[in-house]
């Protein structure tokens, strides 16, 4: 087993939130030069640790704790009324699980995507190559998880398969279909995929109160969230 003692990390110059407005923001990598295994990956992960293309990271802010990581404990999962129809409705997608790699048809989804509901982000403009560096990886762990209705690709719900769980690395799906909820329904499905799995848990990353694009994480419930290295449940 790796010790984690002896990894190396580096930690960035301040520089502006992507989440909170006004504020700067600190982030702690783990040096380029450490392999990422599925062990380490797993273990950093419960120490509240992302993956972004081939870096782990988490935020290292001195003065905010703003970011919490949260995960959902699968076997306790219960879904709410409108979750049931959620996933009711997108009962006709077809989810074939891909290894991650760049083609027209998903980087013009990704491309749609960033365009209508990120454009005051700094993903956009999006881009081939910045879509390559951020979810494109060879890592054996990696998967793209691909929602089709009648082969015409809908969504991409990028995970991670590690031994303590999956982690919901990004998912991104057609504007145009807003009647299905499909970033909703790809959490659901990742739920379940765990579930048939027998993993114990699906790592959300990072909700943060004052942030209404991650307001979505706590619809699931119960939800566990990392608070003083501990994780406690939310009920």
């Amino acid at each position: 087993m790796t010790d984690l003692a002896h990894l190396k990390f580096y930690a960035t110059q301040p520089h502006d939130c992507s989440y909170l407005e006004q504020q700067q923001a600190v982030t702690l990598f783990l040096d380029p030069a450490e392999p990422i295994d599925e062990e380490v990956y797993g273990r950093l992960s419960e120490l509240g640790f992302r993956r972004s293309g081939d870096h782990l990271y988490r935020p290292h802010c001195p003065r905010c704790k703003a970011c919490v990581p949260a995960r959902i404990p699968v076997e306790l999962f219960t879904p709410n009324k409108q979750q049931k129809r959620i996933y009711k409705r997108n009962q006709d997608l077809r989810v074939e699980r891909r290894p991650p790699r760049l083609t027209d048809e998903i980087y013009q989804l990704y491309s749609r995507y960033i365009n209508t509901r990120h454009a005051d982000g700094d993903m956009y403009p999006p881009s081939e190559q910045q879509f390559s560096s951020f979810l494109v990886s060879d890592s054996p762990f990696c998967e793209f998880n691909e929602f089709r209705l009648d082969g015409r690709l809908l969504a991409v719900a990028v995970t991670d398969r590690l031994a303590n769980g999956l982690s919901a690395v990004y998912t991104f799906f057609d504007p145009d279909e807003p009647r299905r909820s499909l970033g909703r329904y790809a959490i659901l499905w990742q739920i379940e995929e765990a579930r048939r799995s027998e993993l114990p848990a699906l790592y959300l990353g990072y909700w943060i109160r004052n942030c209404r694009k991650m307001n979505y994480k706590t619809e699931y419930r119960p939800l566990e969230m990392l608070l003083s290295q501990r994780w406690v449940r939310i009920n």
